[in-house]
């Protein structure tokens, strides 16, 4: 066995490699650890919820969530007729949380000024019975970030597959209840005390309605939504003050998650190509993707001021 001397050792951060990228007065920072986007900044000044390299992630800040986001009931699902169980890593509620790679090494496979590509070989294991090749494009240009996500089954086994990803937007230093935030979904997912679907319902008359673009004030979502006009593309606009954000997403990426932290110094506006529990019979389920051998699948999101 080869001995390692004391001058060979060298400090791996607990996110590791960080992948600065720059363009047209925007600065981003992607980490090794789950293709994770640390940080987005236009000339200075913060776009979304940070933290330090030298710290893990808290709240699912900036990841990607693959190969399910949200939450599947018990860990357990049934795909062709097998049962699979998943590790329970939200003991509260007793559910398998936002997938199996956000805590993982992603291997570099292109780096530019401007645009970063991370991959990621996602191999069989309890709960999950194939093979997928991922992966995960940040890019920056003068219409802001960009991120294109690629999953290709490159197993013998088909899957079920979703993916999210995790940003939260700031606004300075406003509360989200000063904020005017747009978005033009018309259904929202109503969710159990385990935060798992009952039904879809009209968002016409709740709290849930973001479509007027009115003054956020005090609304507490922790909550799924779908049903943009037509099925379009959509695209959330946030308004603080002076200070503009957008996030969008294109084809494929029919829901979204808006969550309001309990500082309410933020929101996570989360693009996802489907609702929770997606994997088992339900109202997600007909959101869920399956790749068989062989298929693939790509996406694209973003933000921008």
């Amino acid at each position: 066995m080869d001995s390692m001397t004391e001058s060979s050792l060298q400090t791996v951060l607990p996110t590791g490699r960080q992948y600065t990228l720059s363009s047209a007065g925007y600065r981003a920072i992607i980490c090794e650890q789950g293709a994770t986007l640390r940080s987005l900044t236009h000339d200075g000044e913060d776009l979304l919820l940070t933290f330090p390299a030298d710290q893990s992630p808290r709240g699912s800040r900036g990841q990607h969530l693959l190969p399910w986001p949200n939450r599947i009931r018990d860990g357990r699902y049934t795909f062709d007729g097998m049962t699979q169980q998943l590790p329970i890593n939200e003991v509260a509620f007793n559910n398998a949380i936002h997938g199996l790679t956000r805590w993982m090494a992603w291997t570099l496979e292109d780096l530019a000024e401007d645009r970063v590509t991370l991959s990621l070989t996602l191999l069989a294991q309890p709960g999950w019975p194939g093979c997928v090749r991922l992966s995960l494009t940040h890019r920056l240009s003068a219409q802001g970030l960009t991120v294109e996500v690629g999953a290709r089954n490159v197993g013998e086994t088909a899957v079920p597959f979703g993916y999210a990803a995790h940003p939260y937007l700031v606004a300075g230093s406003t509360p989200v209840d000063q904020w005017q935030v747009t978005a033009p979904f018309g259904t929202f997912l109503e969710v159990d005390e385990r935060l798992l679907p009952i039904r879809l319902g009209a968002v016409d008359g709740r709290p849930q309605d973001l479509r007027s673009g009115d003054q956020f004030g005090d609304r507490v979502l922790d909550t799924a939504y779908t049903g943009a006009p037509e099925g379009r593309p959509w695209r959330i606009e946030v308004q603080a003050g002076d200070l503009t954000r957008a996030i969008w997403a294109g084809p494929g990426m029919a829901w979204s998650q808006v969550f309001t932290p309990r500082d309410r110094m933020s929101l996570a506006l989360e693009p996802m190509t489907c609702g929770p529990d997606a994997f088992n019979p339900g109202p997600t389920h007909d959101s869920v993707i399956r790749l068989e051998p062989g298929d693939q699948v790509e996406f694209s999101w973003g933000i921008s001021i």
